[in-house]
């Protein structure tokens, strides 16, 4: 995993239970309150808007993607003024605005194929584990639209295809696709000329400090040092660090110390590893070492972290 994107996207999965293809007939307005942490929008056919609970609402054309950050509740819906018809819950509860619960199938929406329908919703819910996915979300606006490519998608094809065929195997392979689905997203908005790329994405194309960057992911726990790392990149100590300041906006053992906290945040919420073992693993000489380094970042010690994880985690 040399490059960010791919390190930060493991954390990140899509849920299986939760996606969905829906057809739908005008008026329509769905309202989303399932408190996922990112969500994906696509519009198989047919047009739609999606409107946050604070914010502009994002008009989607066939093809567009969007990408919703949580865990507010979101509309997508025919025009932005359109009210919901219908709130779609945690657990896959489905209730009226008003709360009442709502029984069999919605007004607006028809079975998948159903003849004469131009509308299809692809919406697909998304965990986020661990402090390195968070970082991809910090980056992302409320709702982060990547206008359709030239051309049909082939992930899409291919995803409508398994979801309408339910054969062997199609849970498997719709994680699979779902994940493609996410990165290719990802990568096409920070490609975007209006979007503000984060600098350590925006860095990793960067010959020189690109190659920094890869060995940092690929062993965090090595002992690196401003010189190896500037050898590893070609380039003498001085011109390494000031090119890496300037385009990663933090000096190099900054980023290296924020890069192994968050990896140890991570192996603390998700295993029973003592704070020793996991200071060794990501590359630091004791418990009091990361200790300090995890106080400087995160604002508080190892243990109280994990223990506020585990407590939202039993909550």
């Amino acid at each position: 995993m040399g490059d960010a994107l791919s390190s930060l996207l493991q954390d990140i999965r899509p849920s299986g239970a939760l996606f969905d293809q829906t057809v739908v007939s005008a008026p329509w307005s769905l309202r989303f309150a399932e408190a996922a942490p990112l969500t994906l929008l696509t519009m198989l056919s047919g047009e739609a808007w999606a409107v946050p609970e604070h914010g502009d609402a994002v008009p989607l054309r066939t093809g567009d993607v969007a990408l919703v950050i949580g865990p507010d509740p979101f509309t997508v819906a025919d025009a932005p003024t359109t009210a919901p018809m219908a709130v779609l819950g945690a657990s896959g509860s489905c209730t009226a605005p008003d709360g009442d619960p709502l029984d069999g199938e919605l007004p607006m929406c028809r079975p998948t194929g159903h003849p004469g329908e131009s509308t299809v919703l692809l919406k697909v819910a998304y965990r986020v584990h661990g402090r390195l996915g968070g970082r991809v979300l910090d980056s992302l606006p409320r709702v982060a639209r990547i206008p359709a490519l030239p051309g049909r998608c082939p992930t899409l094809d291919m995803i409508s295809a398994e979801i309408d065929e339910d054969a062997p195997g199609r849970d498997v392979i719709l994680d699979r696709l779902l994940d493609l689905l996410l990165v290719s997203s990802l990568r096409e908005w920070f490609k975007l000329p209006t979007t503000d790329a984060p600098a350590w994405y925006r860095a990793h194309g960067d010959p020189v400090v690109g190659r920094a960057l890869r060995a940092i992911h690929e062993a965090p726990a090595r002992p690196w040092t401003v010189a190896l790392l500037a050898a590893r990149a070609g380039v003498s100590r001085a011109a390494f660090a000031e090119r890496f300041t300037r385009l990663v906006d933090r000096p190099p053992m900054a980023y290296l110390a924020e890069w192994r906290v968050c990896q140890a945040a991570d192996l603390l919420a998700t295993t029973d590893a003592t704070v020793a073992a996991v200071a060794r693993q990501v590359g630091y000489s004791s418990s009091y070492a990361l200790s300090v380094a995890f106080k400087r970042t995160l604002g508080v010690r190892p243990t109280e972290y994990r223990d506020g994880a585990r407590g939202g985690r039993a909550a």
